[in-house]
């Protein structure tokens, strides 16, 4: 890992530029109970994974939605539930499109166990298995970033973006619609960016491929699902971190992308 900023930092290999560390964040419940003891695992976070050694990020929506990127390119994604400071989730896990795990395989499941303190830290244990059997354990350590409580809106989001691995450029426009394509692959994308508590940095994303050739032309009509936050530093940069599923795979695209 390489530290860019006060505010930010470069998990290197596939995952993107996430952001760290600071202030305390609003009382954010991603529980499956509504009382006001239950801690908060709503925001950016980002740290490491002291079993495997590789940077580790996570994005995670006021529902609990919750996206964990390791910076092998290795994507885990479920619904946080919270229960006091108690961390539970459910995990899908994908290697990043098109890789694969050192076993062939691309997709898993898994459980994550651990505690949270609202604003703070997020430490918990992940045991995974993939598809063909290989476990895959982690001690995961995150702090919460200050940029969490940056405000979100469609309008702050919009702009043109250069996506840092393919160089396509991604245009999003104030009322979150947004589409590129990729010269190289010829993949046109079509989506949406949401937002739906404006008071934290995480965005809904949605959109799908066409068009696409060669070893991409499996996505075409994939519908992608996932998260995104901005970091709105000079010059801007987002994290994208989607996945989704045709009749025979399942996919997870992770993606950073610079301002212009």
């Amino acid at each position: 890992m390489q530290a860019v900023s006060s505010r930010s930092l470069t998990i290197t290999g596939m995952a993107a530029t996430v952001l760290l560390v600071g202030c305390n964040a609003p009382d954010r419940d991603t529980g499956t109970n509504t009382g006001s003891t239950n801690a908060s695992a709503a925001g950016v976070w980002s740290g490491s994974d002291s079993v495997s050694g590789l940077g580790l990020a996570a994005l995670i929506n006021s529902a609990g939605q919750a996206m964990f990127l390791r910076s092998d390119g290795v994507l885990f994604s479920g619904a946080a539930q919270v229960s006091g400071n108690t961390l539970v989730l459910t995990i899908d896990g994908y290697s990043a499109f098109p890789a694969a795990f050192s076993d062939g395989s691309t997709y898993g499941v898994g459980t994550v166990n651990g505690t949270v303190t609202t604003g703070t830290s997020l430490s918990a244990n992940v045991s995974f298995t993939t598809n063909a059997g290989t476990a895959i354990t982690g001690n995961w350590s995150l702090s919460y970033s200050a940029l969490s409580n940056d405000s979100s809106s469609t309008s702050t989001i919009s702009g043109n973006y250069t996506d840092t691995t393919t160089g396509a450029v991604l245009s999003i426009n104030s009322n979150g619609s947004m589409n590129s394509q990729n010269p190289n692959n010829g993949c046109v994308l079509n989506g949406s960016v949401s937002t739906t508590d404006s008071s934290l940095n995480i965005y809904q994303v949605s959109y799908s491929f066409g068009n696409c050739t060669g070893t991409y032309a499996v996505l075409n009509g994939v519908q992608l699902t996932g998260l995104a936050t901005l970091n709105p530093s000079s010059p801007a940069q987002i994290t994208v971190a989607v996945t989704g599923a045709s009749a025979t795979n399942q996919y997870a695209i992770v993606s950073t992308l610079n301002g212009s």
